[in-house]
């Protein structure tokens, strides 16, 4: 779905306002990539200031989303800056069963697990490390990062910055990435020989005669719908700090406006997952 030309043509000006005004040198590269991404934020398939884009190399995948969010700033870094937020972020996709913050100030113990709830000693524990790269009146930079994960995936790199816009509105990049070796190679081959099999990503690959795109599929498919969950989690939470449920309920909601590729159940099963897996992590937590 496309913005309504008003729409439009208000992120232009707000982007166009931005690049002249607040955002001071602190993420040049950050602020040159909005600049560079000014035609795909204000017309655009998703409905919102959005890209995202992918890459796959012979060991490597990885998947970024950019987007305007209309939080301000200050709110995206309140968010970003605690561990305990963090594991209210992670818990909303649907495979993620717990995450907790130990006493450590660095890490955050994840489990990675399937769609349907289960036990969490069932599900894959992901060791990452937080780090606060950057924090500064103009910019934030916050970077998650595993040595190993499920199925023999590596080096997990979740890396989320953002830049002020103006008093209501922000410029996020979450960039979500691993590597893999053979038996991840393998175990992602037979899922998208399977399970996975009509599972799409986001980027359109072809454009045929009939008009009808053709999205990008096979594991940078893959990792285009991971980051975009990742992403619409941090979202939910900037909608819903301080309520567990909504946050759920809209990050369920801005999920299904996408449901080629990221719808996997009915919103009551994912409400009542997530309920008891929320109330199982604030037990584990306290």
């Amino acid at each position: 779905m496309k913005p309504p030309p008003f729409a439009r043509a208000f992120l232009a000006a707000l982007i166009g306002w931005a690049l002249a005004g607040p955002v001071q040198a602190d993420a040049p590269s950050l602020k040159a990539r909005l600049a560079a991404l000014q035609p795909a934020l204000a017309k655009n398939a998703f409905g919102r200031p959005l890209h995202i884009e992918s890459t796959e190399t012979s060991g490597d995948l990885k998947g970024d989303v950019h987007a305007v969010v209309a939080h301000p700033f200050t709110d995206v870094v309140d968010a970003l800056k605690s561990r305990d937020n963090w594991c209210d972020i992670l818990i909303l996709p649907f495979n993620v069963k717990q995450c907790l913050a130990p006493d450590d100030g660095r890490s955050l113990k994840v489990r990675i697990g399937r769609k349907f709830d289960q036990p969490v000693e069932d599900a894959y524990e992901v060791n990452f490390t937080y780090r606060m790269v950057d924090q500064s009146p103009n910019h934030i930079e916050v970077h998650l990062n595993a040595a190993e994960g499920p199925l023999g995936t590596r080096d997990y790199r979740i890396v989320v910055e953002a830049i002020p816009i103006d008093a209501q509105h922000a410029f996020i990049r979450l960039s979500y990435a691993y590597g893999f070796g053979l038996a991840a190679r393998l175990a992602m081959k037979g899922y998208l020989a399977t399970t996975g099999t009509d599972k799409i990503g986001f980027s359109v690959t072809d454009r045929p005669a009939n008009g009808d795109p053709v999205y990008v599929g096979g594991v940078r498919g893959v990792i285009e719908r991971n980051a975009m969950r990742y992403f619409l989690a941090i979202d939910a939470y900037l909608n819903a700090p301080d309520n567990a449920d909504r946050r759920a309920l809209d990050w369920f909601v801005a999920s299904e406006r996408y449901p080629r590729q990221l719808h996997e159940m009915a919103q009551a099963t994912y409400l009542e997952m997530k309920r008891r897996e929320m109330r199982r992590q604030e037990k584990a937590g306290s």
